[in-house]
């Protein structure tokens, strides 16, 4: 199944994969800057107290980033977990329908959780909300983030939605899973 945004799914994951490079260098330099004030003191010199403010908020905030970012690329590489014990048994005829049902409630799913955090973050913009940690970050950054996420997942469900409609109306025999065979059709 080829995406036509698989660019927009690879950014996001670029964005993901960010976010996570930032989480491991933060946790690294708080580590370095606690290391550093242990050994000064080891050998009797006074602590530098180097530190990351808010090194727990931003990273946690990071992690969240990833998962949402990452969200529609793993789906059009098949890396969600699927359970297929029963669909798999089905004739192909059978089984696009049972696809395009899933795919008809995911992104039903999707796209309410989508609405509902756009709703959050232009909230969280109109009332000027900010997080209660050390740093004050406006939610509505974090908030974007996610419904960015969301967004691309949306949009990567409906391509799927679509082009399984077209298999199973033209010729459901042909129909493939979503995770069956290699992904060298991918992008």
């Amino acid at each position: 199944m080829t995406f036509k945004f698989a660019l927009l799914y690879r950014l996001g994951a670029w964005g993901a994969a960010a976010c996570m490079v930032t989480i491991c260098t933060l946790v690294a330099l708080q580590v370095t800057f606690r290391l550093l004030d242990a050994l000064l003191i080891l050998v009797g010199s006074r602590r530098l107290g180097l530190g990351i403010t808010g090194v727990s908020e931003i990273a946690a905030y990071l992690l969240v980033g990833a998962t949402f970012l990452g969200l529609a690329y793993t789906f059009v590489h098949h890396a969600h977990i699927r359970v297929t014990l029963l669909i798999s048994r089905l004739p192909s005829r059978i089984r696009v329908w049972f696809e395009v049902a899933c795919l008809i409630v995911a992104l039903a799913i999707s796209l309410l959780l989508g609405y509902g955090l756009i709703e959050l973050a232009r909230e969280s913009l109109q009332y000027g909300d900010v997080s209660s940690g050390f740093l004050s970050i406006p939610l509505w950054i974090p908030q974007t983030v996610l419904a960015t996420g969301v967004g691309l997942l949306c949009l990567a469900l409906a391509e799927a939605l679509v082009i399984t409609l077209r298999i199973a109306a033209r010729d459901p025999d042909s129909f493939r899973e979503f995770t069956a065979g290699d992904d060298s059709d991918l992008p």
